[in-house]
């Protein structure tokens, strides 16, 4: 219960710094959508996640969308699920239709962990994801929460994903994450 409490205190913390930086950074973020016109490049295209290759691994970096969010494509048994990425989530957090696009049904009694959201407290199911691949970072065997649609809007990439790769960073304007 404790990490649970923990854990919606830093998505509300999250929420908040990341609408301030949203807001400081508007900017760059508009400077880099008239790049992206004026090279004749889609905004979909611009917002999906960069793959670089070095030495030591691979590295991806990931360019906020129109309100500021990172917004990361990964792949789950084969399928594509769109992600929020939420270094306050302790967690990846599924709602329920992805979860089942993915084969991750829980049944109505596997819901018993309490969550705190902004909308308040509902119940989600705690699940283990094989493996999850984010611009060819995989990661395997990660924890994951399935709750209900109307409780989670968009899915979450969090800490339980995010903190089996080497760093996550926010550097030169992109969150990039590196294995």
């Amino acid at each position: 219960m404790r990490n649970l409490m923990i854990f919606a205190a830093a998505l509300a913390v999250m929420g908040t710094f990341m609408a301030n930086v949203a807001d400081k950074m508007s900017s760059d973020q508009a400077q880099a959508k008239a790049i992206a016109q004026a090279k004749n490049v889609n905004a979909f295209a611009a917002m999906q996640p960069q793959t670089t290759g070095y030495a030591g691994g691979r590295s991806v970096e990931i360019a906020r969308d129109s309100r500021g969010h990172f917004q990361a494509d990964a792949r789950i048994g084969g399928q594509r699920v769109d992600f929020m990425v939420d270094t306050g989530a302790s967690v990846i957090a599924l709602n329920e239709s992805s979860a089942a696009r993915i084969g991750v049904r829980p049944s109505p009694r596997d819901y018993t962990s309490n969550v705190s959201t902004a909308n308040g407290t509902i119940k989600g199911a705690r699940t283990r994801l094989a493996e999850v691949n984010v611009g060819g970072l995989v990661v395997r065997d990660v924890d994951a929460m399935v709750l209900p649609d109307e409780a989670l809007s968009e899915n979450l990439l969090g800490l339980s994903y995010l903190s089996k790769l080497k760093r996550f960073e926010f550097a030169g304007g992109k969150l990039v994450l590196e294995q």
